[in-house]
């Protein structure tokens, strides 16, 4: 009712139409006068593509000076301003070709593009400045289609993650510039240690299943590919600052040289975010950088690219128990008599509430830094033969640092503590586990474009070493400890190579071929003593090769129909390896997506279908180790089978609507779940089996929608209503609603001013509330049980999101 009506308030603002023309044009080749279609058009918060004839349209275009920017791939962008008065405007552009070599060559392999038959959604500069806001990056893809975001603290700062068709981090190839991201052992991607990252990105492309990916570990989920800042032609500098709820705000400076003697230029951003959280205590202390220098010339561009974090977050990585969060009194008491807790534990149980945070310890932090070096060469060989070449090294070190309480000496390879008479075992202590990794490797890929043929021919390989360690800082109790003891000590070292060849063939104009084919070899070993004193000694090699194949057909200038089939392997992670009860296997995917897309400057539709099929796919138990990773296991037959609609139209000549669907079924054929059972005395180990058929895959909603209605009453003024739709989420693979994520809708409304002066470039002022309506919602969780005899343990954690909050920020660019 409430978006209803809302959404009435907005169509009747729409009505109000006065003193409006149009604003059309042709965008062309400055020397052949061809037309350029899909050429990008701006008019100030408007967007549009040009036609198969190149021309371009904005009707409803009030009186005033506009700022109009055009783009296109291979051409130089054009920035003018055209003034409306009290008459239709026409204006045609001509693009010159760029006679520099580009960023977009180094992503290039690695990306989809209109003659690819794969699923995926492009994010521009614009774009991603739009909600941009100083949150994690997930929260800037939120609205793309078949994604669900998460966030620790609540309030998408700290540590956040996301989910593409119903698939984890660890499950999505992530890429900058083409050089892998995803952690090597955990595959998984942690935004907090590259904080504000967003603000030093060109473009953002997200595909889904299988896609193009290349380099770094299998895409099971889905792509997700960052370009970083492009060099502009003109000197810059820009402010952002941004203040909002739970004392977030954020700092970012950045500035470029623009082009130096027709060859140079030099960019750099400065970030400083810090947040206390929606969820207790769960602070962020943020610091990030980027800095590049290239040189670009008609046939060479070597660029040099450093960025990184600094990250110190208080951890909130256990989540809220079920019963404080529904304030379920008889439940917490069982959730005290169960834990073992101290008695500020359990008054912070009973006085928690719905913000609550299991941790007390004032140092219980994450405390991490992160630093990248990219360098970049690309050579134009021949006239039709693009060569890329890039280095890359990744340092990362840090700790995160606990409060123990009641820890045996022995668990820590320490003697008991003989005072006298008296022998002490156990004693309060605090305790840093630490990671030291080193990744590194090199990319290169060839691109050769002949007739109807684009032929890329590439490469990779990467190692990763890293140094797992503890130590013990402090101990109300303690025997002597000898100088930099460590209680535990492991290595492991991964390597990672691959080759591939794609190839895309134009039978006719309008039929396209595609073909890909990769070959990757990985070898993962670890050795040393775990933090719970077990020797590791662990070694696996994998080959694993992985087509592709699919067709495109144009059906006319403004719609096409795709199909693809695509095989994909990849090798467990280090928590498979580590935790598991039993030796995890690699898995198999075999997806076939098919889909039919339409495009003019009124409206935009896709439909897309997908079968991913897995042999031996790792699920998530719904369970967690003691640092907060997922535990998986191996299930023999499973699958995603989903329908993804994506659409934009323009209801009005103010009043714009873009959103997307997905329906899909995650279902595992047979689902061994398995409950320990200690006995009623405690003293026995049994393994109880209890057989599962058709059942849901953990945390895959059946139903995610999200829309984005935007309505531009006056000049430079857009309003825009942001909804989500996340549908019920299964903890574990049980389908029992008892073990699940209560569905949710979240609405968020945004305004943004917007204003051009001869001083200042833009500045751009927006202001959010975040769930207008006050949705009380989690997005993650997790779930354990066991039993003792007839006495059966069930608990359910969840991760409660942020109630009614704001963010404001001014963006000022020179």
């Amino acid at each position: 009712m409430r978006l209803g009506m809302l959404a009435v308030i907005l169509l009747s603002m729409a009505m109000h139409v006065y003193g409006q023309n149009s604003v059309t044009g042709r965008v062309t080749d400055k020397e052949t006068g061809e037309a350029l279609p899909g050429a990008t058009v701006r008019l100030s918060n408007r967007a549009t593509a040009t036609t198969s004839e190149g021309a371009f349209s904005f009707k409803g275009v009030t009186k005033g000076k506009y700022y109009i920017k055009v783009t296109f791939v291979g051409y130089q962008s054009q920035e003018k301003t055209v003034e409306v008065s009290d008459s239709d405007v026409s204006v045609d552009i001509s693009l010159t070709e760029e006679t520099l070599v580009t960023e977009e060559v180094v992503v290039s392999s690695t990306r989809a593009n209109e003659n690819t038959p794969t699923t995926y959604s492009n994010l521009s500069k614009e774009d991603i400045e739009e909600n941009n806001l100083g949150q994690d990056l997930p929260y800037v893809l939120n609205m793309t289609p078949s994604l669900v975001t998460t966030s620790d603290a609540g309030a998408g700062v700290g540590y956040t993650g996301l989910r593409i068709r119903g698939s984890d981090a660890t499950r999505i190839n992530v890429t900058i510039n083409g050089v892998p991201l995803n952690d090597s052992e955990s595959q998984g991607v942690f935004w907090v240690d590259i904080p504000d990252i967003a603000s030093s990105t060109q473009s953002i492309q997200v595909q889904r299943g299988v896609g193009t990916s290349t380099n770094g570990g299998g895409a099971f989920g889905g792509t997700i590919n960052l370009q970083t800042n492009s060099r502009e032609m003109k000197p810059y500098a820009e402010l952002i600052n941004s203040v909002g709820s739970y004392d977030t705000w954020r700092h970012t400076l950045g500035f470029g040289t623009g082009l130096i003697k027709d060859h140079w230029s030099f960019d750099g951003r400065l970030s400083k975010i810090n947040s206390d959280g929606y969820v207790d205590r769960a602070q962020s202390d943020l610091d990030s950088y980027y800095l590049s220098g290239g040189y670009y010339s008609d046939k060479t561009m070597i660029k040099a690219i450093m960025f990184g974090g600094k990250e110190r977050t208080y951890q909130s990585w256990y989540g809220t128990p079920e019963a404080v969060l529904e304030n379920d009194q008889e439940g917490i008491e069982e959730v005290i008599a169960n834990n073992g807790v101290t008695e500020a534990e359990a008054e912070n149980l009973r006085e928690g509430g719905r913000t609550f945070n299991w941790y007390l310890y004032d140092d219980q932090v994450d405390d991490y830094q992160q630093d990248h070096y990219q360098l970049h060469i690309s050579q134009s060989i021949l006239p039709n033969l693009v060569g890329n070449f890039t280095l890359h090294y990744t340092y990362g070190r840090g700790y995160y640092e606990e409060y123990k309480s009641g820890e045996d000496f022995s668990n820590y390879s320490l003697p008991a503590l003989q005072i006298g008479d008296s022998v002490i075992s156990t004693t309060d202590l605090v305790r840093r586990r630490w990671l030291d990794n080193d990744f590194y490797g090199a990319t290169t890929s060839f691109e050769y474009v002949n007739g109807g043929w684009t032929l890329n021919l590439g490469g990779a390989y990467n190692e990763y070493r890293g140094d797992h360690f503890g130590e013990v800082i402090w101990a109300e109790f303690a025997p002597e400890i000898p100088n930099d003891y460590r209680y535990y000590d492991n290595d492991g070292v991964k390597k990672d190579g691959n080759v591939y060849l794609k190839a895309n063939y134009a039978f006719t104009e309008n039929l396209h071929a595609y073909g890909d084919s990769q070959y990757r070899s990985v070898n993962y070993e670890i050795e040393g003593v775990d933090n719970d004193l077990r020797t590791l000694d662990i070694s696996d090699n994998y080959n694993f090769f992985n087509p592709k194949v699919g067709f495109v057909y144009d059906l006319n200038s403004n719609s096409r129909v795709y199909v693809s089939y695509s095989v994909a392997n990849r090798e467990p992670v280090r928590t498979d390896f580590v935790d598991s009860p039993t030796t995890p296997k690699h898995e198999t995917l075999y997806d076939l997506e098919a889909g039919y897309k339409l495009e003019n400057s009124d409206y935009q539709l896709s439909a897309n279908y997908y079968y991913m099929d897995y042999n031996n796919q790792l699920v998530l138990t719904g369970a967690l180790n003691d640092v907060g990773s997922s535990l998986r296991t191996n299930v023999e037959d499973s699958y995603r089978m989903g329908i993804e609609l994506v659409g934009a139209a323009k209801l009005t000549n103010k009043l714009y609507w873009q959103l997307n669907a997905t329906f899909s079924q995650n279902k595992i054929n047979n689902f061994t779940e398995v409950l320990y059972d200690y006995g009623p005395n405690w003293d026995e180990y049994n393994e109880v089996e209890i057989e599962h058929k058709d059942t849901d895959i953990a945390f895959s909603p059946n139903v995610i929608a999200g829309s984005q209605l935007s309505f531009l009453p006056f000049k430079g003024v857009k309003l825009s209503l942001l909804s989500k739709y996340v549908g019920k989420q299964y903890l574990d693979n049980t389908s029992n609603d008892n073990r699940s994520i209560d569905a949710y809708f979240v609405n968020d409304l945004r305004v943004t001013y917007t204003v051009r002066t001869d001083f200042i470039k833009e500045i751009s002022f927006t202001f959010q509330v975040n769930n207008i309506f006050e949705e009380l919602y989690s997005a993650n969780g997790y779930t354990f049980g066991y039993a003792a005899g007839d006495y059966v343990v069930r608990e359910n954690y969840y991760y409660p999101q942020a109630t009614r909050n704001f963010m404001a920020s001014l963006s000022l660019k020179f």
